[in-house]
Formats: C-alpha cells, structure tokens, sequence
C-alpha cells in the first residue's frame, strides 16, 4: 500500500511538472504565434493583433517587405556585424583569458576583474556617442563592429577564463619543450582545446548581436548601415503602421537566429557542460 501511494505521488508531481512546463511554453509561443499569423493577414485585419487564423491569406507581405524595406542591405549589415564582430571577440577574449589564467599577476587579476565588472554595469551610450564623434567613428560600420566587439569582452573573458583553468598546464611545459613559440602554444595546443566554449560563445554573441536594436540606433542614422532589426521603421511611423509588414519583417529577421541556434544548439549544450565533465 505504501509503495502505491508513493507511485501515486510520483506520478502526480510529473503531471504538474509536465502542466507547468506546458503552460510556460505557452507563454513563450503565444507572441510567436502571434507574429506569424498576423504577417500573412491584410494591413486592416493584422491591426487587430488577433490569434485568429487570417480570413485572407496574404503571402505577398514577405515579397513587399523585402523590396520597401530593402532587406538585402540590412541583411548583409547584420551579417557583417555579426560575424566580424563575434569572430574578432572570440578571438581576442580567448588569448586575453588564456594569458590571464596562465599568468595571476597582480595587474592580470586587476585586469580581469575590471573586465568582469562589464557584466553589471549598463552601456552609457551618452558618453559612448560623444566619444565616437570626437573619433569620427559615428555612421561608419568599423565604430559599430567596435562597439559589438567590445561590449562581448566581460562575458566571453569570464567563460572562457574558467575554461582554461581545466586545461593541464603540463600540456604548455611540454609543447614549450618541444620547442614551441607563445603563438605555435596558443593557436596549435591551447585553441583546439578551447572549441566547445569558442563555439558557444561565438553563436551566444552572433545572436546578440543580429537582435541588437539599439546600438546601430544611436551609432548611425544612415539607412545604408542599419541592420535587418532597424527595417521595421520602414512600416511603422507617425503617419500609419502596417502591422503585417511588420510582422513580416520580424518574421524574416528572426529565422537566421532560429538557424543559427538551431545548427549550434550541441555546441552550446557542450560548451555549457565540458568545464564540468573536465572538472
């Protein structure tokens, strides 16, 4: 009797697990749900923001956003933020974490705890603007690779600081025996090691910097440099709002997140688990 009514907890404890997760997605899903119906109604009938399916199909929205809003430019503006940015960043926290692990100086602790203190304090774009006029790097798209390449250094230095910390050091004795350089150390021994967190950081900050509205939005007020997020003030202004080009053009913008999450969802599972498994 007393073993039934434990499967009897048990197995009602899981199905208000499984109800809340349920619900949870739901919430998640409804304004997705929302967008996508609402970008294949008619400008009159996607103003309502129903979740009612489209009396009218309309899949001419997505062939009308991309020739107003010229989704192309900022498709490859996204695409050149993106990748350059995150590569660079990358790139540079992992030989900055890997010489600040390596070596605990009393300036390298300084420097790697003011880089970590990037992770609780707000971007001051005030001064950030200011700065960048007096630089001449306001609506030039080297200031806003800059900008993302910077702003990704605290939390790409601290995972992958963490990270290195599992790696023997008795592997840089015995490739600096074998005769090997600081570079043929790092690029040849120590990165390879480092890929399950360079991949998850890499696409973590791929897509931050693909949804970041409001840093192109204070850097530049060219059309020419702004990203697939800043398309939507194509359809949305004082005079009139066309919700479906609007969710239309949200749709569009996403679906290179959702693919790039979706191609690297095992790395960042990997990434997110390795320093443990090592540990």
């Amino acid at each position: 009797m007393k073993r039934k009514s434990n499967e009897k907890k048990l197995t009602a404890e899981v199905v208000l697990k499984q109800l809340l997760c349920i619900c949870l997605s739901l919430i998640v899903l409804a304004p997705l749900y929302l967008v996508l119906i609402n970008s294949f109604k008619t400008k009159s009938e996607s103003a309502r923001m129903q979740l009612s399916l489209p009396t009218q199909w309309v899949f001419s929205n997505y062939a009308d956003v991309f020739k107003k809003a010229k989704l192309m430019t900022g498709f490859t503006n996204s695409m050149i933020y993106a990748f350059v940015s995150t590569t660079a960043g990358v790139l540079l926290c992992a030989m900055a974490a890997y010489v600040l692990s390596r070596k605990r100086t009393k300036i390298n602790n300084f420097i790697y705890y003011f880089f970590i203190c990037g992770l609780f304090f707000p971007v001051n774009y005030i001064t950030l603007v200011r700065v960048f006029q007096w630089m001449n790097l306001t609506n030039t798209r080297l200031g806003i690779i800059l900008v993302f390449t910077s702003a990704m250094i605290p939390f790409c230095v601290f995972t992958m600081y963490s990270f290195v910390e599992t790696i023997p050091k008795e592997l840089d004795e015995a490739a600096v025996i074998d005769g090997a350089n600081p570079t043929t150390l790092f690029f040849r021994v120590v990165l390879p090691l480092l890929k399950p967190t360079l991949m998850t950081c890499f696409i973590l900050q791929f897509m931050g910097v693909w949804n970041d509205f409001l840093t192109p939005l204070y850097l530049s007020s060219k059309s020419k440099l702004h990203p697939m997020t800043m398309s939507v003030y194509q359809f949305f202004g004082k005079e009139g709002s066309n919700w479906n080009y609007v969710f239309a053009d949200i749709v569009l913008t996403v679906i290179p997140v959702v693919a790039v999450y979706g191609l690297g969802q095992r790395y960042i599972i990997g990434g997110v688990t390795a320093g443990a498994v090592k540990g």
